[in-house]
C-alpha cells in the first residue's frame, strides 16, 4: 500500500482500546469468580489470541452484538489443562503474561506463534518463573515454540528487574496470585502500571512502596480471591500516537482524538512532542476505571530536534518508531539513546527504522542503543519504498504516516500486521482527509 501527501487533516476520531489493559482485563476476569463485563476491548489479533487462550483453559468468554464482552471466570487456581498448543500469533504480551499466569498452576502448556513472535527471546520471563518452580523446554535462544510446566504450590520470590519491563513485572505478579506468601518485584525504573491498578481493582492484596531513589517495590500477597468487575477500556495511547504525529507534520492540520488513556507511565510521547514544540493539548481530563483519560487536540507545528533523557524510555517504549518520524520532520538533529529494548521487539526497531528512514531520504546514524536523525526542518520527505516492515505493525504505521508528509509517497511492503493492534488504521486516516 502507498500513502501519499495529504491535505490538511481535520476531524475528531477515536482509537481502539488500550492493548495492555485489554490483555489484562481478559486474564484477570478469567481468574475472578463470577461474570465480568468489558467495554471498549481492543478487538485486534493480539487481544483475540489472549481471549482464545483463556477459553482454552476454561473461561467462558462471549461478545455481544453491541461490542460488550462478558467473561465468566474460573477463579484463581481454576485454570484447566489446554487440549492443544496455545497459538499467540504475534503477541509477545499474551505470551509472557500467560507464562506467568500458568507458572503457579499444575498444568503443562505449549506456546506457538507466527514467524515474528518466534524470533523474540523469552529468557527474561523464563529466569524468574524458573526460580518460582516452573520448568521450560524452549527453542534455541529461549524462543517459541516453548513448552512449560507450572508448579503448584510454586515458590514466592523477591525479584529485582535487571531491565525495565512491564511484561516481566506483570508475569511475576500474575504467578504470585496462586501461591502462598508474598511475591515481590523491585523495579529501579518505573514501567507502565496497568497490572498493579487492575489487580487492586479486582481485589488482590497488593502494596507499592517507593524508595528514596525512585525504585518501586511491589508486593503481592498470594492465594487471592478476585472479584468480577465492569471495565471500560480507554483508547490506546500507542495507537493515538500515529494520528497525533500525522496531525503535527501535515501542514494546516487540526485533529481531536477522544478518550485517550493518559496513564503517567504511558505519557512519554505526549511530553516529548510538546518539548519538540508540538501543539498538543489535553482537554476534558477525567478518570475511568482507575485510569486517567482525556481528549487530545493536536495542531500542525514546526517541530525542533530533541535529545530525550533515556529515563523516559519505559514511558514510551512502543512509540519510538513514530517519534523517529516526527524527528525526521523537525528542525535540527535528534539523538535517541537507551533504546536497547527496541532491538528485541516485533522486529529490531532501531535497524528497521534506520533502513526505512534512509530509503525515504532521511539522514540517520544507527547507534548500538539508539539512533541519530537529521531533521528536514519541515520540508517534505522525498518518499520511496517499498519499506520492509519485517511483520512489525508499528513500523508499518509509522511509515504510512511518513507518506502523508512526502513528495512522492511512501510504499509499505505489507500492511497486514497492523491488524494485530489497530484494525481500521488506514480507513481512519482516510476519514481525516488522508489518501492511501
Amino acid at each position: 500500500m502507498t500513502f501519499t501527501a495529504a491535505p490538511a487533516l481535520s476531524g475528531a476520531i477515536g482509537v481502539p482500546g488500550d492493548k495492555s489493559i485489554s490483555h489484562r482485563s481478559l486474564m484477570l476476569s478469567a481468574l475472578a469468580v463470577g461474570e465480568s463485563r468489558v467495554e471498549g476491548l481492543l478487538e485486534g489479533e493480539d487481544v483475540l489470541a489472549t481471549a482464545a487462550a483463556m477459553r482454552a483453559m476454561g473461561a467462558d468468554i462471549m461478545r455481544d452484538d453491541d461490542g460488550i464482552w462478558h467473561i465468566h471466570g474460573v477463579g484463581v487456581g481454576g485454570l484447566m489443562q489446554p487440549a492443544t498448543a496455545l497459538d499467540m500469533g504475534n503477541s509477545g504480551t499474551s505470551t509472557r503474561l500467560l507464562m506467568g499466569l500458568l507458572a503457579s498452576h499444575d498444568l503443562t502448556a505449549t506456546f506457538i506463534g507466527d514467524a515474528s513472535l518466534s524470533k523474540r527471546p523469552m529468557g527474561r520471563v523464563i529466569e524468574p518463573l524458573s526460580a518460582m518452580g516452573a520448568s521450560f523446554a524452549a527453542s534455541p535462544g529461549g524462543r517459541l515454540p516453548l513448552t512449560m510446566r507450572g508448579l503448584c504450590p510454586a515458590v514466592p520470590i523477591s525479584y529485582r528487574l535487571p531491565v525495565a519491563s512491564a511484561q516481566v513485572k506483570s508475569a511475576i505478579l500474575l504467578a504470585g496470585l496462586n501461591m502462598p506468601g508474598q511475591t515481590q518485584v523491585i523495579e529501579p525504573v518505573p514501567t507502565r502500571d496497568h497490572s498493579e491498578r487492575m489487580l487492586r481493582g479486582f481485589g488482590a492484596d497488593l502494596e507499592v512502596a517507593v524508595e528514596a531513589d525512585g525504585a518501586r517495590i511491589i508486593t503481592l500477597t498470594g492465594e487471592a480471591e478476585l472479584r468480577p468487575q465492569s471495565i471500560v477500556v480507554p483508547g490506546d495511547p500507542s495507537s493515538a500516537a500515529f494520528p497525533m504525529v500525522a496531525a503535527l507534520i501535515v501542514p494546516g492540520s487540526r485533529v481531536t482524538i477522544t478518550n485517550v488513556g493518559l496513564n503517567p507511565t504511558r505519557a512519554g510521547l505526549v511530553e516529548l512532542l510538546q518539548e519538540m514544540g508540538g501543539d498538543v493539548t489535553v482537554i476534558n481530563p477525567r478518570e475511568v476505571g482507575g485510569e486517567p483519560v482525556g481528549d487530545l487536540v493536536i495542531a500542525a507545528s514546526a517541530l525542533r530536534g530533541v535529545d530525550p533523557d533515556p529515563a523516559r524510555v519505559p514511558s514510551m517504549v512502543d512509540e519510538f518508531p513514530i517519534a523517529f518520524i516526527a524527528a525526521a520532520m523537525a528542525q535540527g538533529r535528534s539523538t535517541f539513546r537507551g533504546l536497547e529494548e527496541l532491538r528485541v521487539k516485533e522486529s529490531d526497531r532501531i535497524a528497521v527504522m534506520a533502513a526505512g528512514l534512509r530509503a525515504i531520504g532521511v539522514v540517520v546514524e544507527e547507534l548500538d542503543d539508539g539512533i541519530i536523525i537529521e531533521g528536514r526542518g519541515g520540508d517534505p520527505l522525498p518518499g520511496g519504498g517499498p519499506i520492509a516492515t519485517h511483520l512489525d505493525h508499528r513500523i508499518a504505521m509509522s511509515f504510512a504516516v511518513a507518506g502523508l508528509a512526502s513528495r512522492n509517497g511512501v510504499t509499505i511492503d505489507d500492511m497486514r500486521p497492523v491488524a494485530t493492534s489497530f484494525p481500521g488504521f488506514a480507513p481512519l486516516l482516510t476519514t481525516l482527509g488522508a489518501t492511501g
